[in-house]
């Protein structure tokens, strides 16, 4: 047996493979592993050869208009294959801004923004969301999605108001109900503070924004929370 394939080994103990590939890795590599860029600068290259642990597409990047779910799959198989020919051949995991559907590829549902899935105060309708969200996120090969936003709206002059469910604290926590949709409800047996995505048609959560957009000062975007 080939001690040096240990993290490869998807049978083995998840803290023996993060440890084995741990031990593996120079500083470069981690430094890379750390790094997330954007997609319109993942050449090959850059990929390799600095060994980058991520890649998004901003607000509006796409690989070309009307880009359907196959294109964007196509894209992000050839930057996994620029990953796995690096050293130690680690994966990608790929991001994306799927905050009210997968709402960046041409054909995907679209679902109403946060203010409005809030105003309907109900919280299974939004994990039904999450899930098919899910679903066309991972059609387009992505892992990842930064959703949902748990903005409090403390002021609707914010120019970002619909990204939050509304201005009451317990409706917002209602609404993370999203999460479970998008990643799947673990097993009762699942040990707490570990990450939990159920299967191949779910994704990663990302609750944002830290830490208080949504109750700025006359709200201003960016501004000082109060």
């Amino acid at each position: 047996k080939d001690e040096s394939c240990v993290y490869k080994n998807p049978n083995a103990p998840v803290e023996a493979r993060v440890q084995d590939l741990l031990s593996q890795m120079t500083l470069p590599e981690k430094i890379g592993q750390m790094a997330q860029i954007e997609r319109t600068v993942a050449s090959p290259a850059a990929i390799t050869d600095f060994f980058i642990g991520s890649i998004l597409n901003a607000g509006g990047s796409a690989p070309f208009e009307d880009a359907k779910s196959s294109d964007w799959a196509d894209m992000i198989d050839g930057f996994q294959r620029s990953a796995l020919a690096s050293r130690l051949g680690i994966p990608i995991i790929y991001g994306t801004d799927a905050v009210h559907g997968n709402n960046n590829v041409y054909g995907a549902t679209v679902f109403p923004h946060n203010i409005g899935l809030g105003a309907t105060r109900d919280a299974d309708l939004v994990r039904r969301i999450g899930a098919a969200t899910a679903l066309e996120v991972r059609a387009c090969g992505a892992h990842w999605t930064f959703a949902p936003c748990l903005a409090v709206l403390g002021d609707p002059r914010w120019g970002r108001s619909y990204e939050s469910y509304g201005e009451d604290t317990g409706l917002v926590c209602e609404m993370t109900s999203l999460v479970s949709g998008l990643q799947g409800e673990p097993p009762k047996e699942h040990p707490n503070g570990y990450p939990f995505v159920a299967g191949r048609n779910n994704v990663v959560a990302c609750a944002k924004h830290f830490v208080g957009d949504g109750g700025t000062e006359n709200g201003t975007n960016e501004g000082n929370t109060i």
